[in-house]
């Protein structure tokens, strides 16, 4: 194989300025940027960086759109008649809006940057996004008019900086924006940024070593504020007085999707995601004080033997929408709140919110609109990601531009629905995941099976349609994709047993599931592969030099293979996270050099592909170029594929499709197979 390089007051005084204020004209194609306004520097150094233009990326010849494209990220304006959202049916994922109920959707940024997050302002003015630019980790936060003018960067627009997008005001005057940049050790400031240009940036909150910052939510007046921050595994709720800059509430919260809870109206209520002193995370309901402490914490909504994924509370707050996590597929759930002086058990659920039946397995977005409305993004076993309208206890409503279910895989080969599995580890424990088999071969016999491990490690594996399983499955390869522990979804307890030296029973966790299914019948135990990404691509490399004469072939993709260059080449402050997670790189630097698969790498006898994004600063390339390097030393056939344009997420359509076929390939070559794609 080639080696390919291929933020509702504003003060006016604010303590600093974000990375980059944009104004423009009424054009998305050339906006003109301003110099912020001058103003003291803030406690923590976040420094302004000098403007730069908005490239003009709306030219050239338009982009052979995809049949078979996803949507995702819903945002709906606020009378829910209108949706914003994310679509690579270019090839990239780009920002897209439209009628709910019309496929007259048309894009908002034909830009090559790829989106990440979308919001659409209360008032309806605005749409803020974020992207990233030659598709890295270093992002910017950005503004448009709905339809398509006074394209702006808010932040994020200085080389080596990044912005993550947080919270609207209620009334849609500002937009929270956190900002981080390398230079300044990886300090975290989050601001309010007036999107008109008008008023100067406020800086609400500031710390020079922290792991990550999200503003989740504003109090109606303004008062409060709603953070989350902290590392991986340790994340806090925190209610700020802006006024004052005090915090004034704090609370662990759950991990997963940074969106934990919001105000009600009065802002005497919090309602939080929050797996505080429980196994699974739970609706919280926290009484707020006129000082804004915490009183009464009470569960409003919490189940024994499932977290609370997701959480969606509309302005007027009489009702909140929850996903329930049941073994990897999603639950949507409508409650109605209680009143600040109601008991939870007099609440008002709102009939047609109960339990509305779903069209797929898995819910990633909610959001609630006007007139009732609530969009929630679905994907499954059998469909690209798309987004879906529920109103009034209607059936589901697959919006007319998500793609159609049968537009998932080409005609012929139809997608296969994966079945749950369960197997107990050598010491015990009780891991899960999703067993895919491939149509190409006879079910009676064990066959060429592929061990795939996500990463996190506080992901987990859901059935959903995964293009790389398509592919190997195609190629008649079964995909065993388990969740190792540290995995979430199944308790506190799990996700924690591998902190510190519980890493190695993590990888041996690796071994007994690919024993598992040879167990079975279903794998033939001289045909095993094993591959990942991220820190499933650590666990590849870690798996292949600790069970040597398990694997026949390996697939490492974006992962770590030597802690103390991993620390010392990541962003401070995934460094930080990483260290709660991992262990501390110099008070734990013989448990890391231990865990760290280059330590063994003198072990490793099998063929091994890495695959790396060319702009991934979360692990950087030189962490799969040591290994590949290593193994070619011991005169192992080894491979880099370096995609160009990427970051720690491969998202453009010709990329992704040269990573599965390459994957696909080297691992049909080592381990057999049956039809080719």
């Amino acid at each position: 194989m080639p080696l390919e390089r291929t933020h509702p007051t504003t003060r006016p005084n604010a303590p600093g300025t974000p990375e980059a204020l944009a104004a423009g004209p009424d054009g998305p194609a050339a906006p003109v940027r301003e110099t912020p306004p001058a103003a003291p520097a803030p406690t923590v150094p976040v420094p302004a960086p000098a403007p730069v233009p908005v490239p003009d990326d709306h030219h050239g010849d338009p982009p052979t759109l995809l049949t078979a494209h996803g949507c995702w990220y819903p945002s709906a304006d606020p009378t829910g008649d209108h949706v914003a959202f994310i679509c690579d049916r270019a090839g990239v994922p780009q920002l897209w809006s439209g009628p709910a109920r019309s496929a007259e959707a048309h894009v908002l940024d034909a830009g090559p940057d790829p989106v990440t997050e979308v919001s659409w302002s209360p008032d309806g003015r605005w749409i803020a996004y974020t992207c990233a630019p030659g598709g890295g980790e270093h992002t910017r936060v950005l503004v448009v008019r709905p339809d398509g003018t006074g394209r702006r960067v808010l932040a994020g627009a200085e080389a080596g900086g990044s912005a993550h997008l947080g919270c609207w005001s209620r009334d849609g005057s500002a937009l929270a924006v956190t900002l981080a940049r390398s230079s300044d050790g990886g300090a975290l400031a989050a601001y309010l940024i007036d999107p008109d240009g008008t008023n100067a940036p406020v800086l609400l909150f500031a710390e020079a070593a922290a792991a990550s910052l999200r503003v989740c939510d504003l109090s109606a007046d303004g008062r409060f504020a709603l953070l989350r921050r902290g590392p991986r595994g340790h994340r806090e709720g925190l209610v700020l007085d802006t006024t004052s800059g005090r915090t004034t509430f704090a609370l662990r919260v759950a991990d997963g999707d940074p969106w934990i809870g919001r105000f009600s109206p009065d802002a005497r209520t919090l309602w939080l995601r929050s797996d505080a002193e429980r196994e699974h995370a739970a609706l919280l309901k926290v009484r707020v004080d006129e000082d804004g402490a915490g009183r009464d914490v009470s569960v409003a909504a919490g189940r024994q033997d499932r977290a609370l994924d997701l959480l969606a509370v509309p302005d007027h707050g009489g009702w909140a929408l929850l996903v329930w996590n049941v073994h990897g597929a999603g639950e949507l759930e409508g409650i109605g709140l209680p009143t600040p002086d109601a008991p939870v058990e007099e609440r008002d659920i709102a009939p047609h919110l109960l339990r509305p039946d779903l069209p797929h397995e898995v819910v990633t977005r909610l959001a609630a609109a006007g007139r009732g409305a609530v969009f929630v993004a679905l994907s499954g076993s059998g469909r690209r990601p798309g987004v879906w309208e529920l109103e009034g206890g209607a059936t589901p409503l697959r919006t007319p531009w998500s793609a159609r279910d049968e537009d998932a895989a080409p005609p012929g080969r139809p997608p296969v629905r994966p079945v749950p599995l369960r197997c107990r580890a050598r010491d015990g424990l009780m891991l899960g995941g999703w067993y895919h088999r491939s149509p190409e071969r006879d079910p009676g016999r064990p066959g060429p099976c592929v061990i795939h491990l996500h990463g996190g490690p506080e992901e987990q594996e859901r059935p959903v349609f995964n293009p790389l399983y398509h592919e190997l499955l195609g190629r008649g390869l079964d995909v065993f994709a388990p969740d190792v522990r540290g995995s979430s979804g199944w308790g506190r307890s799990f996700v924690d047993a591998d902190l510190g030296a519980g890493r190695f029973a993590a990888i041996d966790d690796v071994a007994d599931c690919a024993a598992h299914v040879v167990s079975l019948g279903y794998a033939d135990p001289l045909r095993l592969g094993v591959m990942g990404r991220s820190y499933g691509g650590y666990l590849t490399m870690a798996s292949l030099v600790r069970h040597p004469e398990l694997f026949r072939t390996g697939v490492a993709v974006c992962g770590m293979s030597d802690f103390a260059t991993f620390f010392a080449g990541t962003e401070p402050w995934i460094a930080r996270s990483a260290a709660a997670k991992y262990g501390h790189p110099e008070h734990d630097r013989e448990l890391l050099r231990d865990l760290s698969p280059m330590s063994l790498v003198h072990e490793l006898r099998v063929p091994v592909l890495a695959v790396h994004g060319e702009h991934d600063t979360n692990v950087p390339p030189a962490e799969s170029e040591q290994f590949v390097r290593a193994a070619r030393e011991r005169g192992l056939p080894a491979e880099l594929l370096v995609l160009r344009n990427e970051g720690h997420e491969f998202l453009r359509a010709d990329n992704r499709r040269t990573y599965r076929r390459a994957a696909a390939g080297w691992l049909q070559r080592h381990l057999g197979g049956g039809a080719t794609s």
